[in-house]
């Protein structure tokens, strides 16, 4: 099975955008690539890793579907505020 790269800007299951500061090379069609604990738009929610054999400066890279912490907005009736998992993405890059 594979799943795409998730990047600086790309949506969130909550509507939030990731924001990546985790890592400041690797970028993808322009785009920073989103490694683990990189947060989101809404405050908090750190997306964590499902490929940590793949690294960026040995920080594990994150794919759409990856989960993450509550975000600030958590909980908010009929939100994914919760787990605000990766969704947006490149669709150039698969990882498997």
């Amino acid at each position: 099975m594979s799943a795409y790269a998730h990047r600086d800007g790309d949506s969130r299951a909550c509507g939030a955008s990731n924001i990546v500061t985790g890592q400041n090379f690797v970028k993808i069609d322009g785009k920073l690539w989103s490694v683990d604990g990189d947060d989101n738009s809404d405050g908090g929610g750190a997306v964590h890793t499902s490929h940590s054999w793949l690294t960026i400066g040995g920080i594990g890279i994150i794919v759409v579907g990856d989960s993450a912490d509550a975000d600030s907005l958590c909980p908010i009736p009929g939100g994914d505020h919760c787990n605000p998992s990766a969704t947006g993405s490149d669709n150039f890059v698969s990882v498997s």
